[in-house]
């Protein structure tokens, strides 16, 4: 039974970087995409970003387009999210999820295993 654990968040002043990682236990992570989805208070879950099961392709949510960076190691069965410029809008629990596809999805109903997230806080 694979477990996704994050960690890396914290809390960073506006312009700031963040390197959150998450890592499987119990199960490889190779043959899955994976994707980062985050929950702001009061807010609905929201996709960020995603890779599909080898790394050659990503992508992401127009509002951290150009800012976050998705990847993976699959040595270390890890998959890291590096935010920069982050942005007070940025503050969220961030999760990671496995996706039940090889392919990359934006879609929460398309993953099957959780993290249970880091908070993200950024302050102005």
């Amino acid at each position: 039974q694979v477990r996704l654990q994050e960690s890396g968040g914290g809390l960073v002043q506006a312009g700031g970087s963040l390197r959150l990682s998450c890592a499987a236990s119990g199960d490889t992570l190779k043959w899955h995409a994976m994707g980062w989805f985050r929950q702001g208070a009061g807010k609905e879950r929201e996709f960020v970003a995603t890779i599909n099961w080898n790394g050659g392709s990503t992508a992401y949510a127009d509002s951290v387009k150009g800012r976050f960076t998705i990847s993976r190691d699959d040595a270390r069965n890890t998959v890291y999210l590096l935010m920069n410029n982050l942005e007070p809008d940025d503050t969220a629990v961030y999760s990671c999820a496995r996706g039940v596809r090889l392919g990359m999805s934006v879609i929460q109903e398309e993953y099957d295993v959780w993290g249970q997230g880091t908070q993200v806080t950024v302050s102005s």
